[in-house]
């Protein structure tokens, strides 16, 4: 089972992203390769335009000067404009397309995390609260978003820029540009060495800043416990401490974050007073490699030059946090999918009902069964009651039936099929669940009885709540079928939501019934008009009902007294009251 985790303990990345694994992202980036090439092309276009001012330049001061060739002058001039126009025109069109390219990168990366989070086991979502889940699927995503939007494109920009402009620096004076990269070579050392400091510190900072996130999750989904406790003032310095840690790591990435630019101001200075020095040395000692015109036009493009070389520095501080946002979200995505369907599963069809667990062992955390080898076979149509303490097994059973978990040891068989060997659609489609607390969507009432059968006709979706009487809570609403629940179904109650879940498990017509406490939270009234309808859908349909009120399970064909990891006791109702056993002291209240 999974390492488990809270709000105060950091999560552990154990696939840490290097320059290696970046190639992850080409597959992203590969079904827009078309859309790429363009932009890249257009970048090697508006780089190449840029270069060629300068040139103009160094003949204005050079010669068109010197001729007093007001003609050559005003076409030179205006040919710089020209360029500089068309270089405006085209960036705009490529920044244009770079962002459609990051919006479809991000879209399938975004696609990604959440359909495989569909594919989890319920282990992962047990293993961390749900707020570290959340931040994952949000906050990272979204600086990753802005990155491949935003930064990416001028990443590229510069890259480009740099390699065009060297080569017309060293076309221009090699002499000069040797000297420029005796400065650079050093300056960007110095610039990933900063980098590989912050990256470990990013990564804390994601493990604090995911920590606060689960607590605020937390704490907006408990909010009502919280009032009624008066855990407001507790809770606001539980949020205080875990934001100070947040604050302290984030305040010390900023001070390393800040060596940066001197790095790249010292090193650029230097690099620039010993161009002009070598320079000067040339034009003193009549050198007609480099001459006053060359001096300009390379000034120029080291104009050009220092400002990608600088705008890469900072990105490549950014890659130390967009590392560590990759290694969250991958993390997600290479969680493993232990619950799936095997090569060569079937579907399971024509269900008779027929459930048979086979010396069953289960564990949620190795080394502390909850169960262990539990033997039940079932026929067609018998109704199974569950009961006994809390914590002994009950809703575990029906979670292997479903497969939300795998046994440990033994199987668990549908018309002799282990559910293992089946697909998880076809298993699914033909048990139902109705919980205890049940789950409304954001939606219509008719959207929510129709979400387990999309193909449902409206009729049918009406007949199914009709069948339960549940048109009697659903006509009072404001829009009847057609009223818009909140989240959650907030404003209903929980008969209220009750009612619409059983419609849903009607309307999709499972074989075998699961009920787990699913009358719990109905008052007694509502749980006598529901009865007839139970009794209805669970005649020749094997169920498994989990009830604390013995009410609901007299009638049951066995029930089954679950205690010390397995069956302690099984019977009726009747001989199980004879017995003046567990179930004998459950119902007496002894």
């Amino acid at each position: 089972m999974a390492q488990k985790n809270t709000y105060f303990e950091n999560e552990i990345i154990y696939n840490k992203v290097d320059i290696h694994q970046f190639g992850r992202i080409m597959k992203y980036i590969l079904p827009f390769k078309k859309l790429f090439f363009l932009i890249f092309g257009l970048m090697l276009g508006t780089a190449v335009v840029s270069m060629i001012p300068p040139v103009l330049l160094k003949r204005i001061i050079n010669s068109t000067v010197y001729s007093k060739d007001t003609r050559e002058l005003i076409l030179l001039i205006a040919g710089m404009v020209v360029l500089a126009g068309i270089e405006i025109g085209v960036t705009y069109v490529q920044q244009v397309l770079m962002g459609k390219l990051g919006h479809n990168i991000i879209a399938d990366i975004r696609t990604d995390v959440f359909y495989h989070l569909q594919e989890l086991a319920f282990d992962y979502f047990d293993s961390k609260p749900n707020g570290k889940i959340v931040v994952r699927v949000t906050e990272y995503v979204n600086e990753l978003a802005n990155f491949f939007t935003n930064t990416v494109v001028q990443l590229l920009v510069y890259l480009v820029k740099i390699f065009v402009v060297l080569f017309f620096m060293l076309a221009l004076s090699p002499t000069l540009t040797l000297v420029v990269l005796a400065a650079v070579i050093p300056m960007m050392a110095a610039v990933f060495g900063l980098r590989l400091l912050l990256k470990p510190m990013f990564s804390r900072l994601r493990a604090y800043n995911s920590n606060r996130t689960a607590f605020c999750v937390e704490s907006i989904m408990g909010e009502k416990i919280i009032k009624n406790c008066n855990r407001g003032d507790t809770n606001r310095h539980i949020l205080m401490d875990i934001h100070g840690i947040c604050a302290r790591q984030w305040y010390s990435i900023f001070r390393v974050n800040q060596l940066n630019q001197p790095s790249i101001e010292v090193f650029w200075s230097l690099g620039s007073l010993a161009m002009f020095g070598v320079a000067l040395a040339s034009i003193l000692n009549g050198g007609t490699a480099i001459d006053a015109g060359t001096v300009v036009a390379f000034t120029s493009y080291m104009g050009i030059f220092s400002g990608p070389i600088a705008q890469i520095a900072m990105i490549v501080q950014q890659l130390a946090q967009i590392t560590s946002d990759l290694e969250q979200v991958f993390d997600t995505i290479d969680a493993p999918v232990e619950i799936a369907d095997k090569e060569g599963a079937e579907e399971l069809k024509d269900v008779q009902g027929v459930v048979d667990l086979n010396d069953i062992t289960f564990a949620y955390e190795e080394g502390q069964n909850i169960l262990e080898h539990v033997d039940l076979h079932v026929k067609p149509g018998e109704t199974i009651a569950l009961v006994g303490p809390t914590g002994a097994g009950k809703t575990t059973i029906i979670n292997m039936l479903t497969r939300f978990y795998d046994v440990q040891e033994g199987s668990v068989c549908i018309d002799g099929h282990d559910v293992r060997d089946v697909t998880l659609s076809s298993l699914r489609k033909e048990v139902g669940v109705l919980m205890q607390d049940p789950f409304m969507f954001k939606g219509t009432v008719l959207e929510n009885i129709r979400y387990g059968r999309l193909d449902a006709t409206d009729e049918e979706c009406i007949a199914a709540a009709k069948k339960i009487h549940a048109d009697l809570c659903i006509d009072k609403l404001s829009d009847g079928y057609a009223h818009q629940l909140d989240e959650r179904g907030a404003g209903l109650s929980a008969g209220e939501k009750q009612m619409i879940s059983f419609a849903r498990i009607i309307l999709k017509n499972p074989s075998v019934i699961i009920l787990d406490e699913a009358t719990s939270s109905i008052d007694t009234e509502t749980e006598a008009i529901i009865k007839e309808a139970l009794d209805i859908i669970t005649k020749d349909r094997t169920t498994f009902v989990v009830a604390h009120r013995l009410s609901t399970i007299r009638n049951a064909d066995r029930i089954l007294f679950i205690a010390n990891k397995g069956i302690a006791e099984e019977g009726n109702h009747q001989q199980l009251m004879e017995k003046k056993g567990l179930y004998y002291k459950l119902s007496m209240g002894i």
